[in-house]
């Protein structure tokens, strides 16, 4: 249980950290995709550039999954 934890803890920080930073870049996140959604409809997907759709489908899952790992390596130093 305490290795899910380091592990939640870890991409918590990690989506923070990429979603600090996209904003700064001005690239689009899954909350503003989801508002473009709520005020455009169908609309929404002319409104993302290749760019955006190549950080929502493959790079923020990528830095996610890389947060897993830095929480499972984290979990394995302190207690192995």
């Amino acid at each position: 249980m305490l290795r899910l934890y380091f592990i939640g803890i870890a991409i918590l920080i990690v989506a923070i950290l990429a979603n600090a930073i996209i904003g700064k870049i001005g690239l689009k996140s899954w909350y503003d995709m989801f508002k473009l959604l709520q005020d455009f409809g169908i609309e929404t997907f002319k409104k993302l550039s290749v760019l955006d759709y190549l950080w929502l489908f493959v790079a923020y899952p990528l830095m996610l999954g890389s947060g897993y790992w830095i929480g499972d390596k984290v979990y394995h130093i302190l207690f192995r």
